[in-house]
């Protein structure tokens, strides 16, 4: 079939992205799925720091490519061997097509299963097979093995979770990256508890959801902190205890001072080197400083080897929230629906193909949340 997609062909263009074009929008052939797969038409899919990283060139890809990661539709069509989804049903989709196999996925840990690390840095699907091209015949690279920027994708069955054709697919949408890796990371990475303190480094689509989840969750004190005075006051209309701002030269001392030498979990959501260092600078003695942020995939982060020993301290990753999605996609869904993660509140507006770009703008201005791409509007 014939459909139109957002095709990156160079990575590192300079901003803005409306006039240098970095995602190319065009007609090309998408292929049925194979065994094991799905069609999906795109009913949303969220812009997020992920898809901007591939982009700037900060994290390399495949070219060219289609990104986006992060999003919801209808299936449309399945392939040989697909079960339990039908024609007809929404999805969520994931961006690790965990093989339910390898030695992590037998143990729980799908999240960082190596046949969808591998499938992902080849850009395909999980089964090795690429199903877009130009109309030329040139084959085109899987983003994660989604491909989200486009009006319909093919994935691997393992990459959608079935859910509730109730719940607005552009709410839906988001919890394919923002709301499994932010609330996941308090929920399974740092089981949080009713009563604990935290505090949020980043305040991005998936900042806000670890500050949903920490609310959530019970924590007596929440501490926000971020380089954007309007998002720190969003954070305390919803739910943060104490808010700093980044930039404030003193702000490491404020932090500790404000909470009797710093929080028990720093969770940083920003993907930066300087947010990963201001964390650890705040998490208490015998405390936990988690990542969830991806910087440049060369960057380094370095601390004092003797002080983690004598502080009894820890440095943890995140990955997607540390999330089965089988069974915390379902679990998150249950917590919207109470009111409890309300991620509409952090939808900062629609975009068609043509605005894509102008978004990413938005998104690199740090003006923005979380918008929503809508390819078949």
């Amino acid at each position: 079939m014939r459909m139109k997609a957002a095709i990156l062909f160079e990575q590192g263009r300079k901003r803005p992205y409306a006039e240098t074009k970095p995602l190319v929008v065009e007609e090309v052939e998408l292929e049925g799925p194979g065994p094991g797969e799905i069609l999906i038409e795109v009913a949303a899919a969220g812009l997020c720091h992920s898809d901007l990283s591939a982009i700037e060139g900060i994290r390399p890809r495949p070219l060219p490519i289609v990104i986006g990661h992060e999003g919801a539709g209808i299936v449309r069509e399945v392939g040989p061997g697909v079960t339990g989804l039908k024609p007809g049903d929404h999805v969520i989709t994931v961006f690790v097509a965990s093989c339910g196999e390898c030695r992590y996925c037998v143990r729980g840990r799908p999240n960082i299963c190596t046949s969808g690390f591998s499938a992902r840095a080849a850009g395909t699907l999980l089964s090795g097979a690429r199903r877009i091209r130009r109309l030329d015949g040139t084959p085109i690279n899987h983003g994660s093995g989604l491909s989200l920027f486009a009006q319909y994708a093919v994935v691997h069955r393992r990459s959608a979770v079935k859910i509730d054709p109730a719940i607005p697919l552009e709410d839906a949408a988001i919890f394919g990256c923002a709301v499994m890796t932010g609330a996941g990371a308090v929920f399974n990475t740092a089981a949080l508890k009713a009563g604990e303190n935290i505090a949020v480094v980043g305040l991005g689509g998936v900042g806000m959801n670890a500050l949903f989840a920490a609310v959530a969750a019970g924590a007596e004190r929440i501490v926000a902190v971020d380089t954007n005075p309007e998002k720190l006051g969003l954070a305390r209309q919803w739910g943060a205890t104490d808010t700093f701002l980044a930039t404030d030269p003193d702000c490491v001392k404020k932090v500790r001072e404000a909470t009797d030498g710093g929080l028990d979990t720093v969770i940083e959501t920003a993907g930066s080197i300087p947010a990963m260092q201001l964390a650890a600078a705040i998490t208490a003695r015998g405390g936990s400083t988690i990542s969830a942020g991806l910087p440049d995939a060369k960057a380094t982060f370095s601390y004092l080897h003797a002080e983690l020993v004598s502080d009894e301290r820890s440095i943890r990753g995140s990955y997607m929230g540390s999330c089965v999605a089988e069974r915390d996609i379902p679990r998150f869904l249950g917590l919207y629906k109470r009111g409890k993660l309300p991620v509409e509140r952090l939808r900062s507006g629609f975009l068609g193909l043509e605005e894509i770009n102008t978004g990413f703008d938005r998104l690199a201005d740090g003006s923005v949340l979380r918008q929503i791409l809508r390819p078949n509007a």
